[in-house]
């Protein structure tokens, strides 16, 4: 608990141990990973593990590793269900509700969280508003969500340039300039917009 409460929000601190002291599980935290904020697997000696990236602000990273302890829970209680079922969404309203409170969460992150929490999700960029909101905490960056550039933008992803179409759904389809491939992106993804091409 002394390395995570760095990472989470002060007044967070004893709702969090109450959770692990109920669901002990080896908890990771790696290095920023571009496709994921955090991830629950069983290792193949039958241990749980937990990793969360070092980079989440500390609001995001207590909602990311409450997401991933519904997870765990949800394992115990049920075993093999769907990853983000009902059975999921139910232990992850469960745990988290104890957390909406203006001593953890500032008071405007709020009605966000409730809305998400209402239907949670596989991935939380699948909300736009909670993921603007949420990000409004991160330290300064160059870069930019694909939600907020112009169609036909250039834009940079793992060293590849692509060019922003049309939304599909929930996802932008954007064509790598090199390959003339088509890629799903989803709107929160951060990239870094090319001003010169």
């Amino acid at each position: 608990m002394k390395i995570l409460s760095k990472y989470i929000p002060e007044n967070s601190v004893d709702l969090v141990e109450e959770i692990l002291t109920n669901h002990p599980i080896h908890i990771k935290i790696v290095n920023n990973r571009a496709t994921k904020h955090g991830d629950f697997k069983r290792k193949l000696n039958g241990d749980f593990q937990i990793t969360l990236n070092n980079t989440l602000n500390k609001y995001q990273f207590l909602f990311t590793l409450i997401h991933e302890m519904a997870h765990l829970v949800t394992f115990k209680k049920h075993k093999r269900v769907k990853p983000h079922g009902k059975e999921w969404k139910q232990n992850f309203q469960h745990l988290m509700l104890p957390f909406l409170q203006p001593t953890i969460y500032p008071s405007h992150l709020l009605p966000y969280l409730a809305n998400y929490l209402k239907n949670p999700r596989a991935s939380t960029g699948a909300d736009v508003n909670l993921t603007r909101a949420l990000n409004m905490y991160n330290e300064k960056s160059e870069k930019s969500f694909i939600f907020e550039l112009e169609n036909g933008s250039i834009f940079s992803f793992n060293n590849k340039s692509f060019k922003k179409g049309a939304q599909r759904r929930t996802r932008f389809e954007c064509v790598e300039m090199a390959s003339k491939k088509v890629y799903l992106f989803n709107p929160n993804a951060e990239v870094e917009a090319c001003k010169d091409y």
